[in-house]
């Protein structure tokens, strides 16, 4: 079982931009797919981005071109660059790690990070 921590949430104006961390261990990282995923109230949980242990990536349509996804893998950290955060953008941010077969569905869960973007 992969352990996650997730660090970086807060309150931002609509426009600005934060940076969440997830950090892993129980895994050999380098080769796990990382993602996350974000509910918000009311809403179902959503996948907004992905990255493979190769380093291809995927987007939520509605963060493309907004967020990115990277990681360090020596460092054991996935981060999700949020740039030009809107208020639909609020959400708990949820880091997850997949398996290399199916690496949109997550193994492990962190504990969830809040996001807030007022207006």
């Amino acid at each position: 079982q992969v352990q996650l921590v997730e660090s970086g949430g807060g309150l931002v104006q609509s426009g600005g931009s934060l940076r969440l961390s997830c950090v892993a261990s129980g895994s050999i990282f380098s080769i796990t797919p990382m993602g996350w995923y974000r509910q918000a109230p009311g809403e179902q949980r959503e996948l907004v981005a992905v990255i493979t242990g190769g380093g291809s990536t995927t987007y939520a349509d509605s963060v493309k071109g907004r967020f990115t996804i990277s990681r360090i893998n020596a460092k054991s950290t996935v981060y999700l660059q949020m740039n030009s955060l809107k208020p639909e953008d609020t959400a708990v941010y949820y880091c997850y790690a997949g398996s290399r077969t199916t690496p949109r569905v997550p193994d492990s869960w962190g504990q969830g990070t809040q996001v807030t973007v007022s207006s």
